[in-house]
């Protein structure tokens, strides 16, 4: 069997697909890809599944080294990436040689970069579902040393790109009401509009911590709010007053008072959003958010014929002199 060798990883890295929907009652939240954008945007790039689980790497990536030639795809925060010396554009996909290592440095922007491969990986799913999910028990960080068995890739193509709007750097984030939204009173709404707000460095797969100058937005009676259902993308405001936006492998259950909703189309982009980062946030009808998340929808089921071939940089290329640059030789002397 075919494999993936890690010989160095980052901390926090991990197999994430687009989750385990539908266990909610049994109290284990969806999961799966913070950025779950990234996994549309490589599955274009290598014509296959989006469903299809990659490594995510939470701001560092590592050395990986197949046993097997591998068509890649490198999607989410952009990070250094090359193979012998050579670098590698993000965004798109690449054919890495058997045997020669595939080195991925530090974000440069964003948090949560992606490692994908054609064919996936070959690892068991559980419960509907192949990503790690920490608070569950399920899976666990990836080490170095690991072994992760590769499947088979029907696929061929690679050297495609995708135009992606950035999203490493916060910015407006558009919600909806949810069900405590009354309890915070039209004041506290406003201000809660109208502040910016960094992103704190307690941050995980669980939510993001916000913060911002003055008062909190702690509300009477938020305190004694019954426990109920909740989800990725609540904000909840905890007892000193600051928002944490639950994020993918969030609890099933809260009491904490929710101030808003982000609408989901958005959350990559607080997933992606690095410590220190601003972030303001922008109230959308119940109706507008619909026809946002389905605009969204359309775009990311147009990412396959989004693809264009990737250009490379004449200066990167060692062996110019060995590509064909010009077809069709003629003599000079032909009829016009």
């Amino acid at each position: 069997m075919t494999s993936l060798r890690i010989q160095r990883i980052g901390p926090g890295a991990s197999l994430q697909d687009l989750g385990r929907p539908g266990w909610l009652a049994q109290g284990l939240s969806r999961g799966g890809a913070a950025d779950r954008l990234a996994l549309y945007e490589g599955a274009a790039l290598l014509g296959q599944d989006p469903g299809t689980a990659a490594i995510e790497l939470p701001g560092a990536g590592g050395v990986f080294v197949f046993d097997r030639d591998a068509r890649v795809a490198l999607t989410g925060a952009p990070m250094a990436a090359s193979v012998e010396g050579q670098a590698l554009v993000w965004n798109a996909s690449h054919l890495v040689p058997a045997g020669t290592p595939l080195e991925i440095g530090a974000a440069r922007a964003g948090v949560y970069g992606y490692l994908h491969v054609g064919g996936g990986f070959d690892v068991p799913s559980v419960m509907g579902g192949r990503s790690a999910q920490f608070t569950a028990g399920l899976g666990a960080a990836l080490q170095a040393g690991d072994s992760l068995p590769l499947g088979a890739d029907p696929g061929s193509v690679t050297g495609q790109a995708l135009d992606v709007d950035p999203r490493g750097s916060g910015g407006t984030i558009r919600v909806v009401p949810s069900l405590q939204t009354p309890m915070f009173g039209e004041a506290t709404l406003d201000r809660f509009a109208q502040t910016t707000f960094a992103r704190d460095a307690r941050a995980n797969r669980m939510g993001v911590r916000l913060n911002s100058d003055g008062e909190g937005f702690l509300v009477e009676g938020g305190l004694s709010v019954v426990s109920e259902v909740i989800t990725p993308g609540d904000i909840q405001v905890t007892g000193d007053g600051a928002p944490y936006v639950l994020m993918s492998e969030c609890q099933t259950t809260g009491g904490y008072p929710r101030i808003a909703t982000v609408i989901p189309c958005d959350l990559p982009r607080v997933a992606q959003a690095p410590a220190g980062a601003q972030i303001r946030f922008a109230f959308v009808t119940l109706d507008e958010a619909v026809e946002i998340e389905r605009r969204a929808l359309a775009a990311r089921a147009a990412l396959p014929r989004a693809t264009s071939a990737l250009v490379r940089d004449p200066h990167d290329i060692p062996d110019l002199l060995s590509y064909q640059l010009i077809s069709g030789v003629i003599a000079g002397d032909e009829d016009q």
